[in-house]
Formats: C-alpha cells, structure tokens, sequence
C-alpha cells in the first residue's frame, strides 16, 4: 500500500503517533507552519486526553486514538461539543489501523518505548513515510522491522537528532554507503551529571536526573540521557539503520550540543551536521526531504556560539553505554531484553524504587539472566514475548534492588 501524495506541492496527510509528547508538540508545530504542504490526518496520546482535546480543537483531525475505551468515550462527548467531527478511536489496534491507514502519507512514530513497534510495522508494511522518532522500535525490531521497511516498499527517516545528522551528511545512494563510509561519531551532551565523580550519584532525585542541560525532552529519555542509555540505544539504532558493524560506532561527549553526529569517509574526511539544539530541525528534514522547509528555529548565532569541545565517554560514570556493543554482539534479541529492562529500571526510578544507581545493576543482571534463544526475535509475536518475560525478570531485580 503506497502513500497517495506525489511531487513536493502535494499535500501531505500526516498521522502522529504520541502527538502529546515533546516529539508530537514539536511536529505540530512545525506542520502549523507548513500549513500549505500537510495536513493533519490522525492523532493519537495515551493519557494526556486534554492535551490531545486541544490539538482535535486546532488541527481538526479526521481521525484520533487513546488507550482507553471510557478516555475515547469522554474525548468524542467533549469534540461533539465543541463542533470537531473528530472520529475517536481507542485499544492498540487503532494505532495499527491508523499507521497503515490507505489516506495517510506520512506517519510521525513518536510514541516513547516499545509499545511503539507494532504501529511502526504496520506503517512499514504499508509502505509510508515513517520518519521515526521512536529508537525502541528498531532497539526491539531490530532486522524485522528493517525487513519490513524493505518488503513494503517504506521510506525511512530518522527523527532522532543525531541518525538524522548522519542520514543528512550520507549520499543519497545507500547502495554506496559501505563503499564510502568508514565509521560514523554520535555526540552525546554528557547530560546533566558530566563530570560529577560516580560516587555522588546514588542519591540524585528524579527531578535533577531530568534537568537536562540542552534539549528540552519527557521524562524517560531525560533520565536516559542522565544515564547515557539513550545513546547505547541509539549506538544500537545506527546499526540497524546505517547497516554498520558494532565497531564502526562511536560515541564522544560534546557538551554544546551543536554538531549533532559525524561520518568519517574512508579518506578520512569528516562531515559533520551542525544545528540549534531544537528537535523541529530534524522533524523538519524528516517532512519535506528531500526537500528542505521552515523549521520555526532561531538561527545558530555564530558570533555568541564560542567554542565546540570534546571529551572521551566515561564508562565509569556511564557503564550503561558499554551494553550497547554487548548487546549487538549478543544472539539476536539481546537488544530487546536491554530495552525492556531499562524501560523497567527508569520507570521504578521515576517511582522512587530505586536509585539512580541502580538503573545499571537492573540492566545488567536481566540482560546476564536472559539469553534468546534461537528464533527469538523472527516475528512480532516472538520479540513481544521476549519483552514481556524481559519486564518480568527487570520486575523482580528491582525487588532485589529497592531502597
């Protein structure tokens, strides 16, 4: 099933999965102004029903989705109301149903941690624009969900702020890419503990883990920032999307969080994508690429930018990082027990389970725990159940691990 908009002056239909979220504000904002280039077809939130009350009132969707059968309920009485003709559906389905949609052209994955996969395969199948802002989707899927990106006939495009700097400095032609590339950099801003000793940090609180010194994000990617998970999963993501050995990934803390990744080529020249810390830079390549539209950044200011450093990741204060190349070189589907046992370990630190500290011994003992075996990560089915028998190990070393 292939997208229906053709040409750039085609108007897009445009469906956001997590359209609540930091990610799915930021694209609203960017489509509000490109009105003349997209429309917002669908929109879909977990629980902030308010929020997603006040997009239906601005965008007027055709189409919006909740968890919930009595959210979906309340949210159809409240657009009736107010005169939206807003069709209001509910359940996991809908955002499958949704994704996959004949009218939609592009679809916004944006939806936090692997609940977002199986609305990302159902857009893959039918062949979108998927520009994806949800790494677990590839953290989890992994070679599936490539797969199904290729077999649909999908267009692939990184939200992330750094898979989009490397996808904006690769050729055009994938198939030149092993030819061209040597190894790709990922900077990561060290978060907002850089430089502290490890041995402060068993006392940190939730709200000082999300205090994050450059971009502004929710609260489980704040602390995975924190923790500098964020950037093994996303040391995972270049993998699968950049088709990369383990070792041809780096990662180097660069504070200023300006130059967003590099590509080394094999003459060794370095490219490197330079921009405002804002994530409706990377959401505005992903909507009008190949073209190039108004993003509603401020310019970088060269004259008060100063200067660019940078300085060695360090394990010891971020051993999380290491897991990333353990898990690729693990059997397949060691990268979804990571995921779900950090999704597991954050959630309790957020709770007030555990301690920041903590959030590593949980990720260590259920990946140590949990081997897949052989066909563990073939089908959708399979890698949920993985997920789901990882969530219940994380589950019982966060008993172990509670203050």
């Amino acid at each position: 099933m292939k997208s229906s908009a053709q040409g750039k002056d085609a108007m897009q239909r445009v469906c956001v999965l997590g359209a609540t979220g930091s990610v799915g504000t930021a694209t609203l904002d960017v489509i509000a102004g490109n009105r003349d280039r997209f429309e917002v077809f669908a929109l879909t939130a977990n629980r902030r029903l308010d929020d997603l009350f006040a997009q239906c009132l601005r965008f007027r969707p055709r189409y919006a989705a909740v968890a919930g059968a009595a959210g979906a309920r309340g949210l159809a009485g409240r657009l009736r109301d107010a005169g939206v003709a807003t069709e209001v559906m509910s359940g996991a389905g809908a955002l499958c149903e949704l994704a996959a949609h004949p009218e939609v052209d592009t679809v916004m994955a944006a939806i936090v941690g692997a609940a977002g996969l199986a609305p990302c395969l159902a857009a893959a199948a039918a062949g979108k624009r998927l520009l994806l802002a949800n790494k677990e989707a590839l953290v989890v899927g992994g070679e599936l969900f490539m797969r199904t990106v290729a077999s649909g006939g999908a267009t692939l495009l990184p939200i992330d702020s750094e898979h989009s700097a490397i996808h904006q400095c690769l050729p055009g032609d994938r198939a030149t890419w092993s030819d061209r590339v040597a190894r790709i950099v990922l900077t990561a801003s060290g978060g907002p503990f850089r430089g502290r000793d490890p041995a402060t940090l068993a006392d940190v609180t939730p709200d000082q883990a999300c205090a994050h010194p450059n971009w502004v994000m929710g609260r489980k990617i704040s602390v995975d920032s924190a923790t500098m998970m964020n950037k093994a999963l996303e040391v995972i993501e270049a993998h699968f999307l950049f088709d990369l050995a383990p070792e041809q990934i780096e990662v180097v803390i660069h504070p200023q969080s300006i130059i967003h990744s590099m590509v080394v080529c094999r003459d060794q020249s370095v490219l490197a994508q330079l921009g405002t810390p804002d994530m409706r830079v990377p959401i505005a390549y992903g909507l009008g690429y190949p073209d190039r539209i108004d993003s509603g950044t401020e310019p970088l200011d060269w004259s008060a930018l100063g200067a660019l450093t940078f300085e060695p990741a360090d394990l010891r204060l971020y051993p999380g990082l290491g897991l990333a190349w353990d898990a690729l070189r693990a059997p397949p589907g060691a990268t979804t027990v990571l995921n779900a046992a950090n999704e597991e370990a954050v959630a309790a630190f957020l709770a007030g389970t555990v301690s920041f500290d903590r959030i590593h011994r949980v990720n260590c003992r259920t990946v140590e725990a949990l081997i897949p075996g052989p066909g563990a990560a073939d089908s959708l089915e399979s890698l949920l159940a993985l997920d789901h028998e990882a969530r219940r190990r994380a589950a019982e070393h966060v008993k172990v691990f509670a203050r």
